[in-house]
């Protein structure tokens, strides 16, 4: 037989160090998802099997066993499921399924240098649960047979960077992972050991786990589907214990929906909102992740239109009597019954989630976490977009924490008609961003947006409660409606006269500049926002902000460009001190070093950074040897 010898991907390797070294204090898990893995695997076959019933001639009866042997020392995890190929087996075995990605790593062997749990968490969110198996074997053999197939395989590796393959004789359907039990580890060969294990965390699963003693054969667990249980009788344990096999995760579910629906359709549900941000949440697939059964029979992970890309979060499983066994995933993407389940679970899981939110402080962390996915909705469903939208939650110019809209109306000054916010890459940046200082010296509160869908909703949200959205970074911003909130204090201060003799000079001043910028700009005005800054660049009323115009570009995403203009401030000594010197030397050099200013300020590089260097260097010799 020929034997292949093959080397771990480079993260399984520091993966499998990681899990043999800092995580101890979890062993149990193992067989949690060694029995998941089992589980799944049982669960796929039985649904080829509608189609094709001679897969499981001979063995139909799936059910996951345990044999251990104490004297050998050796623990077999063994089930009659779909099997593996010798490409499955490399693939599956040997890299990290949909990472390849050195960031995997990193984040890990950070996690593990603090709280091993931890550790666990960002294992369940890659989907490598089997690789704890090392926790507790010094080496772990794994014999299948793919249902379908004549030839087994063998699989073998101590965990050290490198695996064997070679066909194995006699192999019977399914996959039998031997695990040689380290000194430390020998408690899980006694029965007792192994039925507290189950009982806590595979008590739940839809098939027996039963262990083998000899002659003699026990099942283990309940072997019902949770979710067909009355609510009254699951515990919150019982819960989480089915998020974790269900969502091979380590985290604890953050919210649990437990619903049954009966009438035209009849469906139950089991679905989970996590407390960790899956590894894969922003993959370009946007893949959901609920599993549909029909009459307790698996049929797909990956029902497309069960519920939408921007509910992709959701683990667990929907159930219904009234689809065929023998449904094909192409049949389920325009099957008008699974739309009406998808209806009927998307607003039960947001009416949840909307109730959930009145714990501002439990809300806020899933708005940290699901937040940026959850707003996708405001721009793809139409439906719901209200909905979504009273979820939202938002930054804030003037306090602290997360704001809802529901609070920022309540917070609006006299006179504002449209709920204002301003995009950018970082909530420090827009604080410090000029485009907000009018706004703030009136008390106008400006939601912050930094997530890239927000560039995306804004543009097509429809008014909240008759407010629209509005954005401060555009050329039109209209601030004279507005009555300050200290209103008293704003009227006290009298009218400089100067000031507005001034207002010829600088609309002078604005012509000269914009001459000297050619098309770098495409207008240039007197600015109502600043107060205390000489200059902004905001866009233009139309066309994509300047923000977008950067996003586009980072995805080489070229056709799109922001129209500029150049607010100026009337009040700013720098801008009066300018006020009716168009002629005088130096000006042109002046009026670049605003310009290249207020890109700098939003983000932008310089047009021409050894002009810009030169200008500056100009100024400070005139200021520090005049």
């Amino acid at each position: 037989m020929t034997v292949e010898t093959l080397h771990f991907q480079a993260e399984v390797s520091k993966l499998l160090d990681i899990v043999v070294h800092a995580l101890y204090s979890q062993k149990d898990v193992f067989l949690r998802e060694l029995v998941s893995n089992a589980s799944d695997a049982c669960d796929r076959l039985r649904y080829a099997a509608i189609t094709a019933p001679g897969l499981t001639e001979g063995d139909a009866e799936f059910k996951v066993r345990l044999i251990p042997d104490e004297t050998a020392k050796l623990l077999t995890v063994a089930d009659n499921g779909i099997g593996m190929s010798r490409d499955d087996l490399v693939e599956n075995l040997g890299t990290i399924a949909r990472s390849g990605t050195a960031r995997f790593a990193e984040a890990l062997a950070a996690q593990a240098q603090g709280d091993g749990k931890q550790a666990l968490n960002l294992i369940g969110q890659f989907g490598v649960g089997f690789y704890a198996a090392f926790m507790v074997a010094e080496r772990v053999d794994v014999i299948t047979r793919k249902a379908g197939e004549d030839e087994g395989w063998k699989w073998s590796s101590d965990g050290k960077g490198a695996f064997t393959v070679e066909p194995f004789d006699g192999a019977a359907r399914g996959t039998r992972i031997v695990l040689h039990l380290k000194a430390d580890a020998l408690d899980y060969l006694k029965p007792s050991t192994l039925e507290r294990v189950v009982k806590t965390y595979s008590d739940h699963i839809d098939l027996p786990v039963v262990l083998e003693e000899g002659e003699e054969s026990r099942t283990l667990n309940a072997a019902s589907a949770l979710w067909t249980r009355p609510k009254a009788e699951i515990t919150p344990e019982q819960y989480a214990e089915f998020y974790h096999h269900v969502g091979h995760a380590f985290d604890d579910p953050w919210l649990t929906v437990h619903m049954h629906a009966e009438g035209a359709i009849e469906y139950t549900g089991l679905v989970f909102v996590p407390s960790d941000r899956p590894f894969d949440l922003f993959d370009p697939d946007r893949r959901q992740r609920l599993k549909l059964y029909v009459r307790r029979v698996f049929i797909t992970d990956d029902c497309e239109g069960l519920v939408p890309s921007y509910l992709r979060f959701l683990k667990g499983v929907v159930d219904t009597p009234d689809l065929p066994l023998n449904v094909s995933r192409e049949m389920l993407q325009d099957n008008p019954l699974v739309k009406k389940i998808g209806r009927g679970l998307v607003g039960k899981v947001l009416g949840e989630i909307g109730k959930a939110s009145e714990d501002k402080d439990r809300y806020a962390e899933f708005w940290e976490t699901f937040g940026a996915v959850l707003k996708e909705g405001i721009y793809e469903d139409f439906e719901r977009r209200a909905t979504i939208l009273d979820l939202c939650r938002f930054r804030s110019s003037l306090r602290e924490g997360w704001v809802s809209l529901a609070e920022y109306l309540e917070a609006m000054p006299e006179g504002q008609e449209a709920i204002y916010f301003l995009t950018g890459d970082s909530v420090e940046a827009l604080k410090a961003n000029p485009q907000l200082e009018g706004f703030t010296a009136k008390g106008v509160e400006v939601l912050l947006l930094t997530d890239t869908i927000d560039e995306f909703w804004t543009s097509m949200a429809p008014p909240y409660k008759e407010r629209r959205f509005a954005s401060v970074a555009t050329a039109g911003g209209d601030l004279a409606k507005i009555k300050a909130k200290d209103a008293a204090a704003e009227d006290a201060q009298p009218e400089d006269a100067a000031d507005k003799t001034l207002e010829a000079d600088v609309h002078a001043l604005a012509q000269a500049m914009k001459a000297v910028y050619g098309d770098a700009v495409s207008a240039v005005k007197a600015s109502e926002r600043l107060t205390a800054s000489p200059v902004c660049l905001v866009a233009g009323d139309a066309g994509v902000s300047l923000h977008m115009e950067r996003l586009l570009k980072a995805h080489n995403r070229t056709g799109a460009h922001a129209d500029r203009v150049l607010e100026i401030n009337p009040k700013h000594p720098v801008i009066k001190a300018l006020a009716g010197r168009a002629e005088a030397e130096g000006f042109a050099d002046a009026a670049w070093l605003l310009l290249d200013q207020a890109r700098i300020v939003e983000g932008e590089p310089v047009g021409d950074a050894a002009a810009f260097s030169r200008r500056l260097t100009a100024v400070m010799e005139k200021g520090l040897f005049r």
